[in-house]
């Protein structure tokens, strides 16, 4: 794969995965197994309040093909077959749910040395076409991101992006909600020997006019335990810890506190993964 801008899903995805990612207020549990034919199954399990979800996925690869199926506590079958690198820099994804007639989705991600870019449409009589496309470097790449419903003749999302990559330095700025809402995102890597970095993200609504900004950190404790904590401008504060106590094996525990109503309880999620 050419090294290059990426697609536009990667734009302030640094941000958000230091803000957002394993922060969670519900119990899960996901357990890997392997065949002796190489065939991933993966067991999940989550408890949201009274309620209990669970799905079973597995995973076949075979050469440059991956096929994926997941079954869920509903009874939809979903099926994603990836055939990676049919032509350099290429990647095809085909994807269904069954029983929903109107899922199926066939979608193209081309990645380029100045150009990152993915489509995708839906195989119905009307479908809704999806278009990203960013020009760029690895260093400066602006973007955008559309979705057009044929059945209406109304674009449904039309977004756009701008990043700024150094060594130790993303910065982003994107316009979504078809320029309503105006995101700003930083990431800034402290020390790569314990993985410490700070983030902070600000959003802005034209229409509303309201402002939220989220600022957080990280840092491990050793090479298997990291913490992270972040804090928003509605006194929400949030904390987690996770160990890796055998190799791709994580405990999480992750906490979070509204500094303005102390008296409610904090919420409290548990996160399990297991593979062998």
């Amino acid at each position: 794969m050419a090294k290059g801008p990426g697609l536009y899903s990667e734009i302030g995805k640094k941000a958000r995965d230091l803000l957002y990612k394993d922060y969670q207020s519900d119990h899960k549990f996901t357990i890997t197994t392997y065949t002796s034919t190489g065939v991933a199954i993966t067991s999940t399990g989550i408890k949201k309040g009274e309620f209990f979800l669970a799905d079973v996925s597995t995973q076949l690869k075979n050469k440059n093909i991956t096929t994926d199926v997941k079954v869920d506590t509903n009874s939809n079958l979903r099926t994603t077959i990836t055939v990676d690198e049919p032509a350099p820099g290429l990647k095809t994804i085909f994807s269904f749910i069954v029983p929903e007639q109107r899922s199926g989705k066939v979608e193209l991600q081309y990645q380029h040395e100045y150009a990152g870019i993915s489509t995708s449409i839906g195989l119905t009589a009307n479908p809704i076409v999806n278009f990203s496309g960013v020009v760029g470097t690895n260093v400066l790449a602006l973007g955008t991101d559309l979705s057009f419903d044929t059945a209406t003749g109304n674009f449904t999302k039309c977004n756009a992006g701008l990043s700024f990559t150094n060594a130790d330095l993303v910065a982003s700025v994107t316009l979504i909600d078809k320029g309503d809402t105006l995101n700003a995102s930083y990431y800034h890597t402290v020390s790569p020997l314990t993985n410490t970095a700070v983030g902070a993200e600000l959003s802005h609504s034209f229409s509303s006019n309201d402002n939220m900004l989220t600022i957080g950190t990280q840092h491990a404790l050793d090479p298997l335990t990291l913490v992270k904590a972040r804090v928003n401008n509605y006194g929400r504060a949030s904390a987690l810890i996770q160990h890796e106590w055998r190799p791709r094996s994580l405990f999480t525990i992750s906490g979070e506190v509204d500094t303005r109503a102390i008296e409610k309880s904090a919420k409290i999620g548990l996160a399990l993964a297991l593979k062998p």
